[in-house]
């Protein structure tokens, strides 16, 4: 019998491509001269993907078969770019190329060579809520303590997965990341994590912190690491400043002896420690690979060169680093701004009016517009006069700042002592508290339905009807709710100090990740409260808050899904817009002051900097309020602006209307004593007239 075999066309025979006048002269060289071990430095806005799309289209061209590359990227959207942009660019679909994010080629090598390392590889994949539910299953069948601030099992669940992902002990990542934990639960947190670790060996279940540590895990066995070394002639990696240390000895373990690894990323764009990122993965990719062919991409095409000279300028402060000076072709534009204002409010003020300034007479669209912050925090004012202008926003990857649930909790108190009515409020306060579940919060409302007022309620004996943790808990809920009841209601600052010290700081610590983030939240809240004289007119003022839906005032021309962006820096890595505000450039506030005691921590804040400044494209403007948290306070700019040499910015000098008068209250050289007793004016004037209409300039 005669035999015919169909043979997989090569790319380079149906197509060929002009590298050298598709890319600039780094990009070529890098795509290529790929060979070997390599370090793509990608400057903010250089065409990173370019190049690991051209290298991909080069290595088939010159026929490398498909099954013999591997493409690593970070999330599944940027895989299925990168594919199909290949696909695109060769004309022809690439069969058998390995894509993916680190956790699908993870899947599926396991699924193939598991049995090596003793899974079974019909292996269920836990996705993050039936994860937290094996562990709150794990949880139950220990005796823990009946402690109420015993850390919660979301909690556990996040420190588990941090020691995974930076392959440490779980005591270790709870004395670096969690140490206002008690250390009477550190033993109780690494049994659970244990525990946890035993059901899903014995039911055949990986999470997706398994499928990197059990991949890992294959490459320690020789053959598997051979055959897996030897099938892959070309490994590819996007975004390497943002791998983590299991990540890292993947892509160390699966080069072979060929050391054909190109990673592609930028240093001066690590900003995910928390999440387990280690910038030292890219930093020492030399030092690993000691023949290592470092390229830099420093040809920008997004911002002008004023922006980017701020931003060389920023970040040639840090130490360790690969140096970069970022160019562009762009014409020359405005040099950012460096705008000082009096407080948050004159800070929201001015960037709701330039916004609609830049709307309205330089016609740009408010998708085109974003306002950068380093904590969710510092958006508080700015949302509100967003919402008393009607001005349409979007909070990009998260919740507004009332949405939150800690603000929410807060809130939840404060409307029980304005309404003892709100059924919702009530179950929200009692359901925090521990043995109180959603039988024993319903009979507790049923009887405050019986009651005229507040005093009626917290005398009630309730420890007649239902004991144990439960009455602990409602005696937690009558103390708090006592404690303001007694106090002033004009005092609202106070009102939330009450709460933020009580008891449920200990829930905040007991139940998220980030306590340290949430407090500020709160801490926030109380200062911004200041302004109240009134718990309605708070009340008021935050329901309309929730209840906006970005209506559009009369005569104001916005498109149905017109909106500026609002976000915090960590959200909008890999963006960009025309025109960018970066808020809250205060000393204390940015950098994070946890920063300043430890010099990796300082130099990940400077690259956050780094990363807000190169979003921006023609516009950039730099604000800081220039009082503290408390009154009379005078506060500076961040060392990040201090530090930055005065002809990269320009200052700008803002100034009041009210009535007949006109005062410059805040220049570059900070406040002075006419500008004290403007602002005093001003807190008297947002206290009783919040809805009279200023005009600001």
């Amino acid at each position: 019998m005669k035999e015919y075999t169909l043979k997989t066309p090569v790319a380079g025979n149906l197509l060929k491509i002009d590298y050298a006048s598709e890319l600039n002269a780094e990009q070529y060289q890098a795509v290529i001269q790929g060979d070997g071990p390599c370090l793509v430095l990608a400057g903010a806005g250089s065409g990173k993907t370019r190049v690991l799309v051209y290298r991909v289209a080069y290595l088939l061209e010159h026929g490398v078969g498909p099954n013999r590359i591997l493409l690593v990227t970070f999330t599944n959207k940027a895989a299925k770019e990168m594919l199909s942009r290949i696909g695109n660019l060769l004309q022809t679909e690439a069969k058998g190329l390995w894509g993916g994010t680190f956790h699908h080629i993870g899947n599926r090598l396991l699924r193939t060579y598991g049995e090596a390392i003793g899974l079974k590889n019909n292996f269920n994949i836990l996705d993050s809520d039936d994860s937290r539910a094996l562990l709150k299953s794990c949880y139950r069948s220990l005796r823990l303590p009946e402690d109420k601030y015993f850390p919660k099992a979301d909690l556990i669940h996040k420190i588990i997965s941090l020691a995974v992902n930076l392959n440490q002990p779980v005591a270790a990542v709870i004395g670096q990341r969690f140490s206002h934990l008690d250390e009477r639960y550190w033993p109780l947190i690494n049994e659970i994590a244990q525990k946890y670790q035993q059901n899903k060996a014995q039911n055949n279940f990986l999470d997706f912190d398994d499928l990197l540590i059990k991949w890992l895990e294959l490459l320690q066995k020789e053959k598997i690491k051979e055959k897996l070394t030897s099938q892959f002639q070309y490994i590819l990696v996007d975004e390497y400043q943002d791998t983590n240390p299991v990540q890292g000895e993947i892509v160390a373990n699966l080069a072979g002896q060929r050391q054909n690894v190109l990673v592609v990323g930028d240093d001066s764009q690590s900003i995910y420690s928390f999440r387990g990122a280690d910038v030292n993965n890219i930093l020492n990719f030399p030092k690993i690979f000691p023949k290592c062919h470092t390229f830099k991409l420093e040809t920008n095409y997004r911002s002008t060169p004023e922006i980017l000279t701020l931003a060389n300028k920023s970040i040639g402060h840090n130490q360790r680093q690969f140096k970069k000076v970022l160019r562009t072709h762009k014409s020359s534009g405005s040099r950012p701004a460096l705008v000082p204002l009096v407080d948050n409010y004159l800070q929201a003020e001015f960037v709701c009016q330039r916004i609609l300034d830049l709307q309205r007479e330089d016609g740009l669209s408010l998708n085109g517009l974003a306002v950068l912050f380093r904590a969710h925090y510092q958006s508080l004012e700015l949302e509100m006069e967003f919402n008393k202008r009607n001005l349409p926003y979007v909070m990009r990857g998260g919740l507004r700042f009332f949405e939150q649930a800690h603000l929410k909790d807060v809130l939840a108190y404060f409307k029980v002592l304005a309404n003892i009515r709100d059924e919702l409020s009530w179950k929200r306060i009692l359901e925090h508290q521990a043995g109180i579940g959603g039988a024993i919060s319903e009979k507790i409302w049923r009887r405050v339905l019986s009651f005229d007022n507040l005093a009626e309620i917290l005398s009630f004996p309730f420890d007649q009807e239902f004991g144990g943790q439960a009455i602990v808990g409602w005696k937690k809920v009558v103390l708090v709710l006592k404690r303001l009841a007694q106090s002033d209601t004009n005092q609202v600052a106070a009102l939330v100090e009450a709460v933020i010290n009580s008891d449920y700081d200990n829930y905040l610590k007991s139940n998220y990740e980030n306590y340290a983030d949430r407090r500020a939240d709160l801490e926030q809240l109380a200062i911004f409260s200041q302004s109240y004289d009134s718990l309605e007119k708070f009340l008021s003022d935050v329901a309309l808050s929730e209840g906006f839906k970005s209506e559009v005032t009369k005569g104001q021309s916005v498109s149905e899904n017109e909106a500026v962006t609002l976000s915090t820096i960590h959200q909008a890595k890999g963006l960009e817009w025309p025109v960018v505000f970066i808020i809250g450039l205060a000393e204390g506030q940015f950098p994070n002051l946890r920063s300043l005691a430890n010099k990796r921590d300082l130099e990940e804040e400077r690259r956050l900097f780094y990363v807000a400044a190169t979003r921006a494209q023609d516009q950039l403007y730099l604000t800081y309020p220039s009082f503290g948290r408390e009154m009379g306070v005078i506060g500076r700019p961040s060392p990040f602006i201090q530090e930055l040499p005065k002809d990269v910015y320009e200052d700008w000098q803002v100034k009041a209307e009210i009535a007949d008068e006109e005062i410059i209250y805040v220049d570059e050289n900070g406040v002075d004593d006419v500008a004290a007793k403007f602002w005093q004016r001003m807190r008297q004037r947002i206290s009783h007239d919040k809805n009279k209409k200023t005009n600001r300039r």
